[in-house]
C-alpha cells in the first residue's frame, strides 16, 4: 500500500493522533469511514455498469493470464517451438493443386535446393519484391 510498512503506518497515525487532537478525531474518523463507503458504492457501480455495456464476452476473458508480471518469454518460445503448428485449409488445397499436376504448374522450374559454394554470389531474383 503506497510503499508504506506497518511501522511507518503506525507513527503516521500516531503523529496524526496528536495533530488532530482528541476532541476532533472523532470527527474525523466518521468522515473517514464515509468516504470509504462512497468510494466502495462508487467502485461497485462502476464494475456493474462496466459488466452491463460490455456484456458476457468480458466475463470469460481469463484477465490474470494477461498480468506482464507473468510474462515469460523463454516460455512464450519454448511453446512456440515445441507445438507443432496447426495446417490451415488453405495449404492443403494449395498442397493438393501442386501435386494435381496443372500445365501452369508443369513449366515453371523447380527452386534450387543445393547450396551455393563458398564465396559464391547469391542468386539474383529480378521479379522478386
Amino acid at each position: 500500500m503506497f510503499g508504506i510498512n506497518g511501522g511507518e503506518l503506525i507513527v503516521i497515525l500516531v503523529v496524526a493522533v496528536i495533530v488532530i487532537g482528541p476532541t476532533r478525531l472523532p470527527g474525523y474518523a466518521e468522515q473517514l469511514a464515509r468516504l470509504t463507503k462512497q468510494a466502495r458504492h462508487f467502485l461497485a457501480d462502476a464494475r456493474q455498469r462496466v459488466d452491463e455495456e460490455l456484456g458476457d464476452e468480458v466475463k470469460d476473458i481469463d484477465w490474470a493470464s494477461l498480468d506482464p508480471r507473468r510474462y515469460d518469454p523463454r516460455r512464450i518460445v519454448r511453446d512456440a517451438l515445441l507445438d507443432p503448428e496447426p495446417t490451415p485449409a488453405g495449404a492443403r488445397t494449395a498442397a493438393a493443386a501442386a501435386t494435381a499436376g496443372t500445365a501452369a504448374h508443369a513449366t515453371r522450374a523447380a527452386p534450387a535446393t543445393t547450396p551455393l559454394p563458398p564465396g559464391a554470389p547469391a542468386p539474383f531474383d529480378d521479379e522478386a519484391t
